[in-house]
């Protein structure tokens, strides 16, 4: 691991959950919500992690937190297996793991100062801390994500929403990690708002050498921040590549389509809309061979029948399409 650059890897991860008996469900039905994933992710790097809502990208996330047990697979963070730690190796492991969370107005203690919500994760890790270095801590870190010392003596409902998600981003920072979770961190805020976060974001990547992993629905946000992107459609992962390359470059039918819907902001120039048809399955019954066959605007008949891989079409680009694939080679 160490040799490669990758400080994430994750091998054939899944995630299925019960969905319970009902009238016309078996009572082993299961919804699978991530489905056999495979990705890295190197160190520094800002990975993004893309699809609409319910494509399982979030649960990826908590799955190599270990946030909720995935059902399968491997997840190895600087070469060490994180689904077989024990809970003491894996409580000791989450100083060099951490998330920031979606929404900052629910993901914060309203009970709690801003400097207790800062200095709980290095009481709890038992950092070794008196009362005086914690304050001084809480007080680089809001220096950090850009809000003042006296912040520490606020509660959460003080602050607006971009305030609050800096405070996020600060816990998370509290035990000074590697790798940070980035589930959709800006898409609670304003417009505005958004672009300060992203920025402070790749400010203390620069700065603290840190390696992202960024959950989002916003295409514009993921081409800004992120190194390399995949895209997800119903628990899989359909595309991989640089984010230059998934954005000038897409091959897979669904990440054209979603490139497509973008409006380019320039007087005159036009996408060439790729509309995708139908609803999106689900994945409690996902449809057999390519699960984006239903509403696939080039889907062949062998596309019922068997299930694409990924396959790298060019150094570092992996598409999961048996009729772009093989067409890209050439």
């Amino acid at each position: 691991m160490a040799s490669n650059g990758n400080l994430i890897e994750v091998r054939n991860l899944k995630k299925y959950f019960p969905a319970g008996a009902g009238l016309f469900r078996a009572a082993d039905a299961v919804v699978k919500a991530v489905d056999d994933v495979s990705f890295n992710i190197r160190r520094g790097e800002t990975f993004g992690l893309v699809g609409e809502s319910g494509c399982g990208k979030s649960t990826i996330g908590r799955c190599i937190l270990r946030l909720i047990e995935p059902t399968s697979g491997q997840v190895r963070f600087s070469g060490q297996d994180l689904l077989s730690l024990s809970s003491d190796d894996l409580r000791r492991l989450r100083r060099d793991v951490q998330i920031i969370f979606q929404d900052p107005y629910s993901s914060l203690n309203p009970r709690m100062t801003v400097g207790q919500i800062l200095e709980e994760p290095r009481v709890i890790h038992n950092r070794g801390d008196d009362r005086s270095g914690r304050r001084n801590r809480v007080a680089e870190l809001l220096s950090l994500v850009g809000l003042e010392p006296e912040h520490a003596k606020r509660y959460p409902h003080e602050f607006s929403g971009g305030q609050r998600q800096r405070i996020g981003i600060a816990r998370a920072l509290a035990l000074n990690p590697k790798f940070i979770v980035c589930d959709e961190p800006v898409s609670a805020l304003d417009v505005s708002v958004q672009a300060q976060v992203v920025n402070l974001l790749q400010d203390l990547q620069e700065q603290l050498g840190l390696t992202y992993l960024f959950i989002s629905h916003g295409l514009s946000v993921v081409q800004h921040i992120s190194t390399r992107v995949g895209i997800m459609y119903l628990g899989k992962l359909v595309e991989i590549a640089t984010s230059d390359e998934i954005f000038n470059n897409p091959l897979h039918p669904y990440t054209r389509a979603l490139l497509s819907a973008i409006p380019i902001p320039e007087p005159g120039r036009r996408r060439e809309r790729l509309m995708i048809l139908g609803e999106i399955p689900t994945a409690l019954n996902p449809p057999s061979g390519c699960n984006f066959r239903t509403r696939c605007p080039i889907a062949e008949a062998r596309c019922a029948e068997q299930e694409p891989q990924l396959v790298e079409v060019a150094p570092g680009h992996l598409v999961s399409c048996m009729v772009v694939a093989p067409y890209s080679k050439k």
